[in-house]
């Protein structure tokens, strides 16, 4: 399960954060991309992987770089390969927040709530606890409790 982090200075700082999630899947995730990415870009972007650093469009079915992904498909692509980094949600739709929730294991970041409806659990950390939360409106009371 992912954890998240709702404050920055909550992240241990021996875990690196990364903001800017299309720029480092653009200079280190593309070269990691394998078969685990395939259910990923099709299921978030429509898109189909035909090569290492190519996908088939689904607007029309021409085939572009992978650079060309959406950056919530590139977020939720970070977070399986680089599992021990932190990665900022702000640029992730719905559809790559709900696949990003259901990851085995990871790290995010927004100082603000991002929550798909059909959530399951995550583990939410503060420098203080860290607590398993498996409902909707109880991690949105969580984001928003300025403690």
């Amino acid at each position: 399960m992912i954890t998240v982090f709702k404050n920055k200075l909550d992240i241990p700082n021996n875990m690196e954060y990364i903001e800017l999630n299309d720029l480092f899947f653009n200079q280190n995730t593309t070269a990691l991309i394998d078969k685990r990415a395939e259910k990923f870009i099709e299921t978030i972007d429509g898109a189909k992987l035909i090569g290492k650093y190519k996908i088939l469009s689904r607007f029309d079915d021409v085939a572009i770089d992978i650079d060309k992904l959406s950056v919530g498909c590139k977020t939720v692509l970070n977070v399986l390969y680089y599992p021990d980094k932190v990665f900022c949600l702000k640029e992730c739709g719905n559809n790559a927040l709900e696949i990003l929730y259901n990851l085995e294991k990871g790290y995010v970041y927004s100082e603000y709530a991002l929550i798909p409806f059909t959530m399951d659990s995550v583990m939410v950390q503060t420098k203080s606890m860290k607590k398993i939360i498996s409902d909707y409106e109880e991690l949105k009371e969580w984001w928003e409790d300025e403690k």
